[in-house]
C-alpha cells in the first residue's frame, strides 16, 4: 500500500527501518503514522474517521467552477469585442491564458491541494473544453442576431469572399489543365462548402485553443510544484 506525505504529497518509501521523515520535504510523518493506527481494523472495529483524501486527486467541484467562471468571463469580453475593436486583444489574451488563470483560481481556493504537471494538464484540458464549447455558442449566437437581427454582416461577408478568391485563383494556377477543375471552381461558390469552410476554420480555431490550455495547464501545474517544494525545504 503507497504512503504519501502529508504536507507535498510525495510518496513515502516503505519497509523497516525507513526514515519516519519525508525524503521530498523533510517533513515528520508521525501525525501520518498516528492516523493510521487510529483508522486501521482492530478485533473489527474502526474509529468511524474516514480517511484523508488521496493527495494526487483533483476536487473537480472547485475546478470546475474556476473553469466556468473562466469561461464566462472570456465570452463576455469575446462578445463585447465585436462591438469595441479595443476589447478584441484583452479578449484573445484572456482566452489563451484561460487554463493558466483557472489554475490561479484553483489554487487560491484550494492552496493545500497537491499539484503538479500533470493535474495541470487536466485542469487545463476542462478549462480549454469549456472555453472552446462557450466561444463557439456565444460567437454562433452572436452571427445569428448581427445578420438577421442587425444585417450588419458584410464586413465578414467580404472578408470571406477574399479568402475564397485566393483559394481559387491558387487552385487556378496548380490544376490548369485539370479537366475537373471547372466543377471544383463551380463548387467552391455554393453555400455548402462556405459553410464547411467556416466551419472547418473554427474547428481549427478550437483544436489549437484545447491543445494550448492542455500545455498552459502542464506548464502552470509543474511551476506550482517546484515553488511548493522550495518552499518546503527552506
Amino acid at each position: 500500500m503507497h504512503q504519501y506525505c502529508h504536507r507535498c504529497g510525495g510518496e513515502l518509501p516503505g519497509g523497516d527501518g525507513i526514515s519516519p521523515f519525508c525524503p521530498h520535504c523533510g517533513s515528520p510523518q508521525l501525525y501520518l503514522q498516528e492516523y493510521q493506527q487510529q483508522t486501521s481494523l482492530s478485533d473489527g472495529e474502526t474509529t468511524g474517521t474516514l480517511p484523508p483524501p488521496h493527495p494526487q486527486r483533483v476536487e473537480w467541484k472547485t475546478a470546475i467552477r474556476c473553469a466556468l467562471a473562466v469561461a464566462a468571463v472570456a465570452i463576455v469580453l469575446s462578445l463585447a469585442s465585436s462591438r469595441i475593436a479595443v476589447v478584441s486583444p484583452l479578449s484573445w489574451l484572456w482566452s489563451i491564458s484561460g487554463s493558466i488563470i483557472t489554475l490561479g483560481f484553483y489554487r487560491r481556493r484550494r492552496p493545500e491541494a497537491w499539484m503538479d504537471a500533470a493535474i495541470g494538464a487536466r485542469i487545463g484540458l476542462v478549462a480549454g473544453l469549456m472555453l472552446v464549447v462557450g466561444l463557439a455558442v456565444s460567437g454562433a449566437i452572436a452571427g445569428l442576431v448581427a445578420r438577421y437581427g442587425l444585417h450588419n454582416m458584410a464586413n465578414f461577408d467580404a472578408q470571406l469572399t477574399t479568402q475564397l478568391g485566393q483559394l481559387r485563383d491558387q487552385l487556378q494556377r496548380s490544376g490548369a489543365d485539370s479537366p475537373e477543375l471547372p466543377q471544383i471552381l463551380k463548387f467552391i461558390t455554393t453555400p455548402e462548402f462556405r459553410s464547411g469552410f467556416m466551419l472547418t476554420g473554427v474547428s481549427m480555431a478550437g483544436l489549437f485553443l484545447l491543445a494550448l490550455s492542455i500545455l498552459g495547464g502542464a506548464v502552470s501545474g509543474m511551476l506550482r510544484t517546484r515553488g511548493k517544494t522550495s518552499s518546503s525545504i527552506s
